[in-house]
């Protein structure tokens, strides 16, 4: 979600009211955003840059608000002001009106056919009389970048130029030239320059450098041009300095040039709809016409409105409430989608304004009606369906081939699916060339150049992390690899596959070929040419000739195992003999392998479920009576079944993390169905309740939450006419104060059992930390990287490993927990140090 950044006092002021912190999270809760930080650009600089870097900076407060990324029109002040006031009634949604010039001429932009191969599509339109502030300047450049980040995609869909009109003349002619044809004076630079010198001024640019990628391959840079030949912009790198706007600027061309002409409508259409309230004539916007190739003409603003009927009782029903049309009519008005009802039964006319491109469905205006009418106003219901969720079979099969491959002596790894074109090719002893892979475009490093077509770089990237651990070392990992196909929508598809290696000072390649005959055995296919597994000899340029082999199950080849090529061992820093396998576990999908390794778990996903019914589910054997009493009281009262319902609360089952016979017992002894107030309940009744055909299978209880039920109550005595015992006992009354006491003792047990501390998660990681250059100060490096603090973070120790040309590497490690600490976050908050650091790697990640 983006973030906007406003002044406190300034929206405020624009509101008309000033509110607590606790007021206005409220509001942005009520009008679907989040107040996601009070801050200040001092308070900014001091946690990014340090102490040194904030001197002077503002101690303005500030509100980071996260609004969402389909609402563009409140990526900005003036839009978030205007939607809160509608949204409180304190104004009506302004109508956008599109005018023509008073001098007659619309202003003309004429696209050339250069444009065909680098952004053919234009848009364009002009703010007439503008009046700016300081405020009013900021927020209208801060609009800008913020469309380029989002709808624009980094301005490699659509860039924005803003001009002022007054110091250029139209027509205007949007061209393609090449880059040594093209000389101006660009934004804020005191010299000319040719489009070839901009892309060498602008590599060093921490701003500019991001966008050079778009156009710098191109033999034509795109170029817009006034009647005079002044350069207007160099679109999507630069505007030229002759037309930039001021705080005097009075008339504001705006034009847009993109790959995608609807996104441009759009980004245009945000632009002037946003800041025409400044007009001498607010909320118009004057015309602009762009002229095609082919000689068709558009004219420019859009500013399109229209109109979707809707029934309420959809709405009713989507949202869970039940108002009336009228009702709803006022809610989505207070969302700027004027609406009425049109008479004809509960039918609704909404209104679609410019500024809401994000309403393309029904369900956007259903969205808009719960928004309105109050998240929290809409009344909690239990859901009328239960149903009984499966685990994906291929991530089944997955999660027991890596409980057994642990179990034959292997520590499983997880590395990242992008790696270097450099480490599925040519240290592997291929060519690129001949390899399926995706390209990722423009990518951040060398690190990150592709989608991995094989797990072994991987594996041996960690071992070589790791190699200073006691030998052998066996790893081994279960995970995707990206491979392209063409007859897939997306033109890739993702594989499963297992790859385990072996290294130590011997190949050790029986050891790995044991582990693929437990492989095999575990999937149930026999060591048999044709209806079975087996191995050929193959030849492999990553396998030592001679020592490499093809596995085949039924006639098919799965994968390869054997001794890798000492070059291969070699480019990737290891110094001993290694072995490794790579199959392809899906085609072990069959119905065979399945029911194997299910181990009593019934695969729903081949057999269909039949739901009980709710008599079938309530029928308890006839032969085994059920007693009522528990640790919570006697399930026939409603204090015992309040009791459970609070201990339920946090809970899903009765013990542990998964049903058992805990479950069913606790199940068994609820006389009926709970009722709807006791919500927790319910939701564990009806879940466990789906349990029916699995219940005698289900793990054993641990604990004991159901008591046995009274030998009074169970004697069938052939003497029920007997009132009196002549010999009774005095100590029935000490039996029952110990039962009571036996009862106290297994709730307060259950309760203390309940509150027990899970296991915590933990991983030991090695970080890669490296500098920009052979001058920056490595200790403190170090210092800022173990300034890093957070919760479930322990820095250990750290060394400078050579890099190359006297550049030293920091490796860091660090245990972690998982849950609180990730290492997004880490590499976030070790790369906000710029002036220390370059990048950081994850050089070793192994679970503790």
């Amino acid at each position: 979600m983006p973030t906007v950044g406003v002044k406190r006092d300034l929206l405020f002021r624009a509101l008309g009211r000033k509110y607590t912190d606790e007021e206005f999270d409220e509001l942005c809760f009520e009008f679907g955003l989040e107040l996601d930080e009070i801050t200040s650009e001092k308070e900014i600089l001091i946690r990014e840059q340090g102490d040194s870097k904030a001197s002077g900076a503002s101690d303005v407060i500030l509100y980071k608000i996260d609004v969402p990324a389909n609402r563009y029109d409140l990526l900005c002040l003036e839009g978030l002001v205007r939607g809160l006031q509608v949204f409180k009634n304190k104004m009506e949604a302004p109508r956008y009106t599109r005018v023509s010039p008073v001098s007659g001429e619309r202003q003309k932009l004429i696209i050339t056919k250069e444009t065909a191969e680098v952004r053919p599509h234009a848009v364009a339109a002009v703010l007439r009389n503008i009046t700016f502030t300081q405020q009013r300047y900021d927020s209208f450049i801060e609009l800008q970048d913020k469309l380029h980040q989002n709808i624009c995609r980094k301005r490699s869909l659509v860039a924005i130029g803003t001009h002022d009109l007054d110091t250029i003349s139209g027509p205007f002619t949007y061209t393609a030239k090449p880059p040594g044809d093209i000389c101006f004076k660009p934004l804020n630079q005191t010299k000319d320059f040719t489009a070839t010198q901009l892309m060498s001024l602008y590599k060093t640019d921490s701003h500019l450098r991001h966008y050079l990628h778009i156009v710098e391959d191109k033999p034509a840079y795109p170029v817009i041009y006034d009647s005079n030949g002044i350069v207007l912009s160099m679109p999507p790198i630069i505007n030229g300095d002759h037309s930039k706007i001021s705080l005097k600027t009075k008339n504001v061309f705006i034009e847009c040039t993109a790959t995608d002409v609807t996104k441009a409508k759009i980004v245009l259409d945000m632009m002037v709809t946003m800041f025409s309230e400044y007009c001498s004539q607010p909320f118009t916007v004057e015309e602009a016409e762009v002229v095609y190739p082919d000689g068709k003409t558009c004219i420019y603003p859009e500013l399109a409105y229209r109109t979707e009927k809707l029934s309420s009782e959809f709405i009713n029903r989507k949202v869970g409430i039940n108002e009336s049309t009228e009702k709803i009519a006022q809610l989505l008005t207070r969302m700027c989608l004027r609406s009425q009802a049109t008479g004809v039964g509960d039918e609704l006319e909404v209104e679609i304004p410019p500024t809401r491109s994000d309403v393309i469905h029904a369900c956007d205006i259903m969205e808009d009606a719960a928004i309105s009418y109050g998240f929290n106003n809409i009344t909690h219901t239990t859901p009328r369906t239960y149903t009984v969720a499966n685990q994906f079979p291929l991530n089944k099969l997955t999660e027991l081939l890596r409980q057994d491959l642990a179990a034959a002596g292997f520590t499983e790894a997880l590395n990242f699916a992008l790696c270097s074109q450099e480490d599925i090719a040519d240290k592997l002893g291929k060519k690129i060339s001949e390899i399926k892979a995706v390209q990722i475009s423009n990518p951040k490093t060398a690190d990150f150049q592709v989608a991995r077509t094989t797990l072994l770089p991987g594996l041996l990237k960690t071992i070589a992390a790791n190699r200073k651990m006691p030998l052998p070392l066996k790893l081994f990992e279960i995970s995707d690899v990206v491979m392209k196909d063409e007859s897939k929508d997306v033109g890739a598809r993702n594989s499963r596959r297992l790859c385990a290696v072996y290294y130590n000072k011997s190949p050790g390649f029986e050891v790995i070929h044991g582990l693929l005959d437990r492989t095999m055995q575990l999937l149930e296919v026999k060591p048999a040419r044709d209806e079975g597994y087996h191995i050929q000899a193959a030849d492999d340029s990553t396998f030592f000739p001679g020592r490499c082999a093809e596995i085949f199950v039924h006639g098919k080849s799965v994968g390869r195992l054997g001794v890798l090529h000492p070059d291969v061992i070699n480019r990737f820093e290891l110094t001993m003999p290694c072995s490794a396998l790579e199959i392809d576990v899906e085609p072990f999908l069959g119905h065979t392998a399945e029911t194997l390794l299910t181990h009593q778990v019934p695969m729903q996903e081949v057999i269909e479920h039949k739901f009980p019914t709710q008599n079938e589910s309530r029928q308890a054997p006839a032969s085994c009576p059920t007693s009522t009493k528990t640790v919570f009281g006697d399930m026939s009262t409603p204090a015992a079944l309040k009791a459970l319902d609070d201990f339920l609360a946090d809970k899903s089952y009765m013990e542990g993390f998964s049903a058992s016979q805990a479950d069913v017992a606790m199940f068994d002894a609820i006389p009926s169905a709970p009722s709807t107030t006791l919500c927790h309940l319910l939701r564990w009744y009806k879940h466990i309740q789906s349990f029916r055909r699995e219940r005698e299978s289900l793990p054993s209880a641990k604990s004991q939450f159901v008591l046995p039920a009274s030998a009074s109550t169970n004697a069938h005595s052939d003497e029920d006419d007997d009132d009196i015992d002549l010999f009774g006992s005095d100590d029935e009354a000490d039996s029952a104060e110990a039962s009571r006491i036996k009862e106290q003792r297994l709730a307060e047990y259950a309760a203390k059992k309940s509150k027990k501390p899970a296991l915590v998660a933990k991983s030991s990681i090695l970080l890669d930390v490296k500098p920009w250059d052979d001058e920056t100060d490595m200790a403190k490096l170090e210092e800022c990287v173990r300034s890093v603090v957070m919760d479930g973070l322990l820095w250990g120790q750290s060394k400078l490993v050579p890099v190359g040309y006297g550049i030293k590497k920091l490796q860091i490690g660090c245990v972690v927990e998982d849950d609180k600490v990730g290492t997004d976050l880490l590499e976030e908050a070790i790369t906000a140090f710029e002036d220390y650091v370059q990048s950081m790697d994850v050089a070793a990640f192994n679970k503790i």
